[in-house]
């Protein structure tokens, strides 16, 4: 096969893996930079251009699809969608996922257990607000924070409504959550490929912090997830429409409660934390997908 990896850097861990995994299976591979790619949509043939080449060759992409330029790469996924090109993360479940709100109405719509969650545009809600999640102390997020930023702890109610009105004064979205106490500044990470958790990390945040992420300093290890986690995150990336996701939930005494389903779910932490070769089980399922895409091509290699 030929396999294009949309990333605007080679040399990220998850990127530089799916390469290596996917020539080490035997196909061609390269990486192209989301931000050059140029369409041609007036024409009766879509095409891709990159570099002043056409890219008609590609018999599959992996999208690697940063936050800060998800518009852009959705629409160069649309274009190779329209070229029949398979995608691994589709341009429409890449939209859904990267609205944080619309994701949580959808995972509701489906009766997946949530924190109790509140969205609000009128500053004059605040109070019925914090009210309506179970009161504080609550979590407020920015509606386009990743990686843990824009999130904040509120212990008191008054710290509650001084954050949503700062957030406000600066004119952005946000959602206020249940705080789950008992799941002690842990989450776990449910990495998903089709149908099938292929590994789970339990993520445990850093002393004086209470976000789990990697990147502010959380450790990770090997965790055993119970058959209602697993459902649980299979369900959750099968409603986003995602054949890879990485969905995280918390473990709370009413059973396990989603997060966030990630559509671009980083490699290194939970490749270093279980031992399992997750970018060679991505590059397996492309295989036995490509040949069922649009385009009936045939796996080459």
């Amino acid at each position: 096969m030929n396999i294009g990896i949309l990333s605007r850097n080679p040399k990220l861990y998850s990127t530089s893996r799916l390469l290596e995994e996917a020539v080490a299976s035997g196909h061609e591979c390269r990486v192209i930079d989301t931000l050059k790619c140029y369409m041609d949509i007036s024409s009766s043939k879509p095409a891709i251009w990159y570099r002043g080449n056409q890219l008609d060759h590609l018999d599959a992409i992996i999208p690697r699809i940063g936050a800060s330029v998800t518009n852009y790469g959705t629409a160069v996924i649309r274009q190779f969608e329209m070229m029949d090109t398979y995608a691994l993360v589709g341009s429409i479940p890449l939209g859904r996922s990267r609205s944080k709100l619309r994701a949580l109405q959808l995972l509701s719509k489906k009766g997946l257990g949530m924190p109790a969650t509140g969205f609000a545009h009128d500053i004059s809600n605040t109070r019925q607000l914090i009210k309506l999640v179970g009161g504080a102390p609550v979590v407020v997020k920015l509606l386009e924070g990743t990686q843990g930023r824009g999130v904040v702890l509120a212990e008191t109610a008054k710290a509650a409504e001084s954050v949503i009105d700062a957030f406000k004064e600066l004119g952005a979205d946000f959602l206020v959550q249940e705080f789950i106490k008992e799941a002690g500044g842990s989450d776990v990470r449910c990495f998903v490929i089709g149908n099938r958790v292929v590994a789970a990390m339990e993520r445990t945040s850093a002393a004086g912090e209470f976000r789990s992420n990697l990147h502010r300093g959380g450790s990770a290890k090997l965790t055993k997830l119970s058959t209602v986690e697993r459902r649980t995150a299979i369900k959750a990336a099968q409603t986003m429409g995602l054949n890879v996701a990485g969905v995280d939930i918390l473990r709370s005494d009413r059973g396990p409660l989603v997060m966030e389903v990630n559509s671009s779910p980083g490699l290194k932490g939970i490749e270093e934390a279980t031992g399992v070769n997750v970018a060679g089980k991505i590059i397996k399922f492309i295989e036995s997908h490509v040949h069922t895409g649009k385009s009936q091509r045939r796996i080459k290699g």
